[in-house]
């Protein structure tokens, strides 16, 4: 009766009018800023940018935490997801510490997966050299995603498009960039599963587009103050009270273990950090973003206009010699599989990496891909997915935490012929490419691009099952190896029958379009 009466009270809420507030925009970067100098001194050519790839998930939360420790005038921070656990409140703990030394903080986050942290966001708000904005907001119900939902039902449309971005700016200066969201499992410190991921540690000509690209969202009709969506009683005393008893307390305030050097041979970013100076791959590079009223967009057509998947698959379909995409979200519809095949008439080599049933998060959104199996191994692409259970026996990704039950991948990346990477929040599904909105780095460098293969292919042959036909010719074959050889796989592997069957008998009503 409780959740009929929900449903029969929705639509009777309305978002409050956005209130007037200036635009603001991203600091110069000033010469008085450690990190400012340290790109300085580090960078060989103006016109170049420096990356470091971080595929470790300790290294990558290091960086981010120690940019926000080190940061003199500015952090602009842009998640899709900030969680109310260990690693959200260890990172917005370190953000309060920065405003209290004066630093300007502005921080975004996509309103769908904000229940459980309202009290997190409007306490860190109530600190002095703080702003924290929703985007795309819901406008009451918020105890949970389905109350959410249920109160905001005549505004489904706006609400089923999200800011999916993932950016984080230092001093206008440094950038951290790509899937990783602000959460336990993306940092190896779930219990129950953590993500395969990859960050981009960034410097250099591009920052300034990253910059902007922040700006544009901050000024943003579609991004609201907190202070105008989260009902409080508390004045903002006991709000900052709240706030420090929910961060300073408990084991978020572990330090980060780190191992010496990660799977490609560095140290964590802090080493160059502490010696004032990057060393870093460098090339020229390209940053973009959907605008953000892609969220208020009436139809798919409008929305996929405004879209960066075209951007990428524009530089796919140019592809001279071989493609390698990582997805773990990966539903190419009937013009996705006409390009492979494409590429594949042209002697172009085309592997994909993606979740299996067992790894994926949204099983639904496998039912989408597993359309078109037949049709891209029949064009000839290789096609890999991951093992949840394999990828935690692989000492060189360091998920295997104790009680860890499986690992998922998250990383969204694509290297076209050794020498152009994709780096960022886009995955190759419809949602991407039509109700999200993305960001992302597009980076000419032959030696970034090596290293982003390097680790791609870690995953790809330890730990993630490769498809094939069966004698056949129809059914498919999942094939790996253990101590004794080849070992070939006849059903979805690491999956039960009942999920298998679940699968089954939901696949002919899921609409693609919403995968």
């Amino acid at each position: 009766m409780t959740a009929l009466a929900t449903l029969l009270l929705a639509g009777c809420g309305a978002l409050p009018p956005r209130m007037d507030s200036p635009a603001s925009s991203a600091a110069k970067p000033s010469p008085d800023s450690p990190l400012v100098r340290m790109v300085e001194v580090s960078t060989p050519s103006p016109e170049l940018s420096g990356f470091r790839l971080m595929p470790l998930a300790a290294y990558s939360l290091d960086a981010r935490i120690e940019l926000t420790r080190r940061a003199k005038y500015s952090l602009d921070v842009q998640y899709y997801l900030i969680q109310n656990d260990r690693t959200g409140r260890l990172l917005l703990r370190n953000v309060r510490d920065a405003a209290g030394r004066g630093v300007h903080v502005r921080l975004l986050v996509d309103d769908l997966y904000t229940f459980g942290g309202d009290p997190m966001f409007i306490g860190l708000s109530a600190f002095p050299n703080v702003e924290v904005r929703l985007f795309n907001p819901f406008c009451c119900g918020r105890d949970g995603l389905l109350s959410k939902y249920a109160a905001s039902l005549v505004e489904f449309r706006r609400l089923n498009h999200r800011m999916h971005n993932k950016l984080f700016i230092a001093d206008n200066a440094m950038v951290v960039a790509g899937g990783r969201n602000i959460a336990d499992e993306y940092f190896a410190r779930s219990m129950s599963g953590n993500f395969v991921d990859m960050d981009a540690f960034i410097v250099g000509a591009v920052v300034p587009k990253l910059a902007n690209i922040f700006d544009v969202y901050w000024n943003s009709a579609h991004a609201y103050p907190v202070e105008q969506i989260v009902a409080t009683d508390r004045n903002g005393e006991q709000l900052q009270e709240d706030f420090n008893k929910l961060v300073d307390e408990g084991d978020q305030m572990m330090a980060v273990t780190m191992p010496p050097t990660d799977i490609l041979g560095y140290g964590p970013i802090t080493d160059d950090l502490e010696a004032g100076r990057l060393g870093l791959e460098w090339g020229k590079a390209t940053a973009f973003a959907d605008s953000p009223d892609k969220v208020t967009a009436m139809t798919a057509e409008a929305a996929r206009s405004m879209s960066v998947t075209m951007n990428v698959f524009d530089l796919v379909k140019a592809a001279r010699s071989e493609v390698m995409l990582c997805s773990p979200y990966f539903v190419p519809g009937r013009m996705g599989v006409q390009a492979f095949t494409d590429l594949r008439e042209r002697d172009v080599k085309v592997t994909v990496l993606t979740n299996s049933l067992a790894s994926n998060d949204e099983p639904l959104v496998h039912i989408g891909y597993a359309r078109y199996r037949p049709q891209l191994l029949r064009a000839g692409v290789d096609l890999y997915e991951l093992s949840p259970t394999r990828v935690l026996l692989n000492k060189r990704l360091d998920l295997a935490i104790p009680g860890a039950s499986l690992g998922r991948l998250h990383a969204k990346t694509a290297v076209i012929d050794r020498s152009i990477t994709f780096i960022g929040s886009m995955n190759l599904d419809p949602r991407s490419d039509s109700t999200n909105t993305e960001l992302g780095v597009i980076i000419h460098s032959a030696e970034f691009a090596r290293e982003v293969l390097r680790v791609i292919n870690i995953s790809k042959l330890q730990s993630a099952y490769r498809l094939r036909f069966g004698p056949d010719g129809s059914s498919l074959q999942w094939l790996t190896t253990d101590d004794n050889g080849e070992v070939i796989l006849y059903a979805e592997p690491d999956t039960t029958f009942m999920l298998r069957l679940q699968t089954m008998l939901y696949s002919p009503f899921v609409p693609e379009q919403e995968l």
